[in-house]
């Protein structure tokens, strides 16, 4: 049994989780625990006080209790609002207090595009401009080229949360770029697992949404490989390399 575990935000889309155990498999186990949101905005000061060690420090005894062999900090914004260096510091304390290996969602999107071969990347998010352009800085420190960035403007989680499937595909559809190798949804509140196989054929392309990654960047952490193409092509046994 592998369990993974994962420190979620508040409340929005946390029910892809118990999806994505659902779709990997009997021996994988997913333990999620919410921490203290603060102030839902996605706006930089708040967005910074969020990701806050204390904050996430408190999330971690639940999941040490349960055994988990890795935590991601479930949170796009929460992680690259602090740029590369202070994500990578965030991660290393979250590591310290868990006990196990960390990561989060700003760098589960820059392994898992360089897994699939996507070094140009199209960004359809949902914060407001100034936020996106952050994402946009984050991915190219981490070697990945951003073609465009699309942006929703939406200042809470709890409005993205509410978000079906025509809000989405509209997202994804306007965020594509031809010359992009994947489309990029950086956001965990935004509910994405039960549509990834569709979004993928409507765009012809690779699709990597937050709460996707995040799954896949908790079992790269536990040393584990899945099948799962109902998770989209990043869960494809063999890596998709594009030119």
């Amino acid at each position: 049994m592998t369990a993974l575990g994962f420190l979620y935000p508040g409340h929005a889309a946390e029910d892809d989780y118990p999806r994505a155990e659902q779709l990997l498999g009997s021996d994988i186990r997913v333990d999620l625990v919410h921490t203290d949101i603060g102030e839902d905005a996605h706006r930089v000061d708040a967005l910074l006080a969020m990701g806050d060690a204390d904050r996430l420090a408190a999330g971690v005894g639940e999941l040490r209790r349960a055994g988990v062999d890795a935590v991601v900090w479930a949170c796009t914004s929460g992680s690259f609002v602090r740029g590369w260096e202070g994500a990578q510091e965030q991660v290393r304390a979250l590591a310290r207090t868990a006990g196990t290996p960390a990561s989060s969602t700003s760098f589960a999107f820059v392994h898992a595009a360089r897994e699939i071969g996507a070094r140009r990347v199209a960004v359809g998010a949902t914060y407001p401009d100034d936020v996106a352009a952050l994402f946009a800085d984050f991915l190219a420190a981490g070697s990945v080229t951003v073609t465009g960035v699309t942006s929703s403007g939406i200042i809470t989680a709890a409005e993205v949360g509410t978000w079906g499937e025509a809000e989405l595909f509209a997202l994804a559809r306007a965020a594509d770029h031809p010359d992009a190798r994947a489309v990029l949804l950086p956001d965990t509140a935004l509910h994405t697992l039960a549509h990834l196989p569709a979004l993928e054929k409507e765009l012809g392309k690779p699709v990597l949404t937050a709460n996707q990654v995040t799954v896949w960047e908790a079992l790269r952490l536990a040393d584990r490989r899945v099948n799962a193409p109902s998770l989209g092509a990043l869960f494809t046994r063999e890596p998709i390399v594009q030119v």
